[in-house]
């Protein structure tokens, strides 16, 4: 068997998962060609949360970072990871804007699209791989890996064989919380070899410091690649270092060669940025959290909930509060916890522990019941979804969400004109996303904070004042009112009182 490749995420998931995203591109160019040079199989420099936090954050137009990130880094391939129908946004977009988005981005040099479905529903997969091979570029279908009575590896790979018939050109074990074990690592990985007939790839984290060992047995299963990350933007909530990879590796028949002076090198030009972003950086996303085992979530939906409720005077709700996730997650079908849902899990968890179960319900977790983010992997709970389709005044639905969602590209198109700003394909896409943004990006003169620093107004006796962060994302709950941070985004709600 052939030497494991290498995934380089230190430009995308490496300080995602460690410094917020904040990772600007004129910090990322001097590092690209060094990178470019090491024989990596695939460089992640897009995708997941940096468009958004870039145009949010840093006043970066995403299409901008692209073309300097391949001009720097030419000849390895660049790779993103994209929400399926989602594509980088938080909610299902119609396939043409799915489209446009991902025929731009092959136009500015991305190579391959990692896509997943945050219900591991391949229907939310399938306008994206069709994209993507039609553009000229690789489609990677991904199963998030979820603890659950209805996942198990048999389910997992009868996933993977749906995926690989759409016509992907490899499958990737996406293992967001870093939970997977390494005896069930190489069950999956094995399962899919003998199921499919295109490379296994794995992507894990070391929240719980299964990580390492996770990518080991994935190895000794036969995976084709793995992620790693370079330190200092690696380890912990991020993905195992590279260097300690090829140390563990190292006797290994499939270990791979990579240059350790150049690794040493490129960290050492890391440790000052990752310095300078100390305001995004925190040592407990550095260290392995066991309590992530315990109770089977994202190190960063628990470490935050843990602080929030003691803010709140409800330290000794902590049990209740995470005992109530997988009651939350089973009325929901057992869906995985990853963005959004972990979010949106999260936050219902919360409600139902502060208010009373199912009392107060969000519009995200009731859309979720009434299949509006497409077919979960259980049933949902017939009592909940009825309580959602009589608050919410819609019935559930079981046809592909996308297709009751009319084309919009012309539509955003029309929006942009007037208001005369760019038409081209690039903007449309982006703006179909995130709008207030691209608008404050072409409003220079609007203040763009970093955070918000105000406290929210005290709340109406009936609903207390309830700040709520998840894994990547945020939510304030104010009398009957909701705001939530998702990647940087944010997002005005109304709370259903039911």
């Amino acid at each position: 068997m052939k030497p494991v490749t290498f995934n380089c995420t230190v430009l995308r998931d490496g300080h995602q998962s460690l410094a917020a995203t904040r990772m600007s591109t004129e910090q990322m160019l001097p590092i690209a060609p060094i990178l470019d040079g090491m024989g990596f199989s695939a460089l992640e420099t897009w995708g997941g949360a940096t468009i958004d936090a870039g145009l949010r954050f840093l006043g970066e137009l995403p299409f901008d970072r692209l073309d300097a990130l391949k001009k720097a880094a030419p000849k390895t391939p660049h790779m993103m990871l994209l929400r399926g129908q989602n594509m980088v946004g938080y909610t299902n977009y119609a396939d043409d804007v799915v489209e446009a988005f991902i025929k731009c981005s092959v136009k500015h040099g991305m190579n391959i699209f990692r896509i997943f479905d945050c219900l591991n529903d391949p229907r939310n997969m399938e306008t994206s791989i069709r994209a993507a091979k039609a553009a000229g570029a690789q489609a990677h279908g991904t199963i998030c890996y979820t603890t659950s009575p209805v996942h198990n590896v048999e389910s997992f790979v009868e996933l993977g064989k749906q995926i690989a018939a759409m016509g992907a050109d490899a499958i990737v074990l996406k293992d967001m919380a870093g939970l997977i074990p390494p005896s069930e690592t190489f069950a999956i990985v094995d399962g899919l070899r003998k199921a499919v007939d295109i490379p296994v790839w794995i992507h894990t984290h070391d929240t719980a410091g299964l990580g390492a060992s996770t990518l080991i047995a994935g190895i000794d299963a036969g995976a084709g690649a793995v992620d790693v990350s370079i330190a200092p933007f690696a380890n912990g909530t991020g993905q195992p270092d590279c260097l300690r990879m090829l140390a563990l590796l190292k006797g290994n028949p499939r270990c791979p060669e990579y240059d350790a002076e150049k690794l040493v090198e490129v960290q050492a030009m890391l440790q000052p940025i990752y310095e300078s972003l100390s305001k995004f950086t925190s040592h407990k996303n550095e260290v392995v959290d066991s309590d992530t085992l315990r109770y089977q979530v994202p190190g960063g939906m628990l470490s935050n909930f843990r602080t929030q409720l003691q803010e709140q005077g409800m330290s000794d709700k902590f049990d209740e509060v995470f005992a109530e996730i997988p009651v939350v997650r089973k009325a929901l079908g057992w869906i995985p916890l990853v963005t959004p849902t972990s979010q949106i899990v999260g936050v219902q968890a919360m409600m139902n522990v502060k208010f009373g179960r199912w009392k107060n319900i969000t519009p995200q977790a009731a859309d979720i019941a009434l299949g509006y983010y497409g077919h979960t992997p259980a049933p949902v709970d017939p009592d909940v979804q009825k309580l959602c389709a009589e608050k919410m005044g819609k019935e559930p639905i079981t046809c592909r969400p996308a297709d009751l969602i009319k084309p919009g590209m012309e539509d955003l198109r029309a929006k942009l004109a007037a208001k005369g700003l760019p038409t081209d394909d690039e903007t449309c896409v982006i703006y179909a996303m995130f709008p207030q943004q691209l608008e404050d990006y072409y409003n220079p003169n609007k203040p763009k904070p970093e955070a918000p620093t105000a406290k929210p107004a005290p709340a109406p006796a009936s609903i207390a004042s309830i700040p709520v962060t998840t894994a990547g994302c945020s939510a304030i709950i104010n009398g009957n009112k909701m705001t939530l941070n998702i990647g940087g985004q944010t997002h005005e709600i109304v709370v259903q009182e039911l």
